[in-house]
């Protein structure tokens, strides 16, 4: 038997109900394209859930348990996490490139009652995992693996338990992307699945056309749900793909005729880079979404020319999705600096620079971002005193830097951890790796701060050249000269063939500043 609800307090909303009541309104109306081409109707997502919900009950599943989940942007990914919601379960979400041994404390961390992990990409860990976890109940996602299958759960007529009687609200755990430091577990509850269906307009097109949303996110992601949650409170179609390959990806453009996507920079590039581009028709764009890490302004122009006002830029992260936006990018040639901006506050979001002791900064100064929306975060699961430096009464500490102009729009500089202090000069790398980006040879950058016995830090980029080019670092640290300063150009260049990214799009800085020190370690220089 699970929990049993203490009937002197109210029984808490939960969005799954609702997200269901809309599903048998749409009735036969495209909801979902998943990633193997299946295609469900609303009505046929509604059963899907139930099932899912009856089967995961029927094999112990109770109100108040958290099933950890290892998967990628599957069907049966969407259907067990609105099953489970729907029992009153956290969810928690680990990524896929995770080692096993930091999934497996990750599974203690959360006391976790369940694992549900995916066949077609996580086999070999999943089942290593599971293994080591019995004898706690496992289920998979897909023919082979350990525990019951969820590709194909038994229907029902009627569940096994009352909805309305659930004694528990819905949470999710998220795993940041950890570019900075150690990964945490992202809390979102009930105020974050309701507030995320109130914001679908940003992708609904203006002349009525119904959403079909292309994503390559999935449900270990809060922007993959924000999209989903997004698209289906509208009525909209989900369409799914999991291979961001160039050729795949522009074949899904114009096979499915989707009005919007978001990627990251790091795809952006990818597909401009592609001669296929040129022969894909992109009028389909309502909304062209950039997120996850800045994108560089001469690749944003480059990327206008292709999907003209439908390209836009949002800032946000796991904690809080959507903070600033603009929509379409600055293209005003009297103002070529909107290119680095993040937008404008969007929706409910209130957004503040701060000083270091929290002060509020007037506009034009350099300090942390501060914002607060319904979107945001509950917190950090198992770090009481994190989520509490994070979140001070009702706001959010970002991480980030940034400043506001004189109109409002925010320019995000740099992380916090991230800035370089090259001999007591505070240096920010988004506006190197801008400028380092402008160059005709330069394909990726990323900037980072190492060690240096006179400045005690100085600023070094790594750079991916373009197929064929032939820049020296001596040219392109001139190159940087000539557009900022001594203090900001770097002091060295190294050349990469691609820059390391994490799974959620970013540039992961741990990894370039583990190969620099690797690469200068003393048992390096002996080779």
């Amino acid at each position: 038997m699970g929990p049993v609800s203490d009937m002197t307090n109210p029984i808490p909303d939960n969005y799954v109900r609702r997200l269901l009541d809309n599903f048998e309104a749409l009735g036969d109306a495209e909801a979902l394209v998943a990633t193997d081409g299946r295609r469900f109707s609303y009505a046929e997502m509604r059963t899907r859930v139930r099932d899912t919900a009856a089967w995961l009950w029927d094999h112990g599943v109770r109100p108040g348990m958290t099933i950890c989940m290892l998967v990628s942007n599957p069907a049966e990914s969407f259907f067990a996490q609105l099953g489970a919601h729907l029992i009153g379960c956290r969810t928690a979400f680990m990524m896929r490139t995770s080692p096993v041994a930091l999934i497996r404390s990750t599974l203690s961390a959360v006391n976790a009652d369940v694992f549900i992990y995916e066949m077609r990409t996580s086999a070999e860990p999943g089942g290593e995992i599971a293994r080591a976890a019995a004898p706690m109940p496992v289920f998979c996602i897909g023919e082979g693996g350990l525990g019951p299958d969820l590709t194909d759960p038994p229907h029902v007529d009627e569940l096994p338990f009352d909805p309305q009687t659930i004694p528990f609200a819905p949470e999710t755990l998220f795993q940041t992307s950890g570019t900075t430091g150690a990964s945490k577990l992202v809390r979102h509850g009930e105020r974050f699945f309701t507030a995320i269906q109130k914001v679908q307009d940003f992708y609904r097109p203006d002349d009525g056309r119904p959403i079909r949303h292309l994503s390559v996110s999935g449900t270990w992601h809060s922007a993959g749900q924000s999209a989903a949650l997004m698209t289906w409170g509208s009525g909209g179609t989900l369409v799914m793909t999991f291979n961001v390959e160039p050729e795949i990806y522009l074949g899904t453009v114009q096979r499915e005729r989707v009005t919007s996507t978001m990627m990251s920079p790091a795809m952006l590039y990818s597909l401009l880079d592609d001669e296929r581009i040129a022969e894909t028709d992109m009028s389909c764009f309502y909304s062209v979404t950039l997120g996850a890490a800045p994108a560089s302004p001469a690749r944003l122009l480059q990327a206008s020319k292709i999907f003209g006002k439908a390209l836009n830029v949002v800032y946000g992260m796991g904690e809080l999705p959507i903070i600033t936006a603009q929509f379409p990018i600055g293209l005003d040639t009297t103002r070529p600096e909107r290119l680095r901006s993040a937008g404008t506050p969007w929706g409910d979001a209130r957004v503040e620079i701060r000083d270091t002791d929290g002060t509020v900064l007037p506009q034009g100064e350099i300090g942390e971002i501060w914002v607060s929306s319904e979107l945001m975060t509950e917190g950090y699961y198992g770090a009481t005193e994190l989520s509490k430096q994070a979140i001070v009464d009702g706001w959010l500490r970002t991480g980030d830097v940034g400043r506001f102009d004189e109109d409002g729009f925010l320019y995000v500089m740099d992380r916090v951890n991230d800035m370089i202090n090259r001999d007591g000069d505070k240096v920010f790398c988004r506006p190197v790796e801008d400028a380092l980006a402008e160059h005709p040879d330069v394909r990726q950058v990323a900037v980072i701060g190492v060690p240096d016995e006179i400045e005690g830090e100085t600023v070094f980029a790594y750079v991916a050249l373009q197929p064929g080019a032939s820049a020296t670092p001596e040219e392109l640290i001139q190159f940087t000269l000539d557009r900022l300063n001594e203090t900001w150009a770097p002091a060295a260049v190294g050349f990469i063939d691609e820059l390391p990214l994490t799974e959620f799009g970013k540039v992961d800085k741990k990894v370039l500043r583990q190969r620099y020190h690797e690469t200068r370690s003393p048992a390096a220089a002996d080779h």
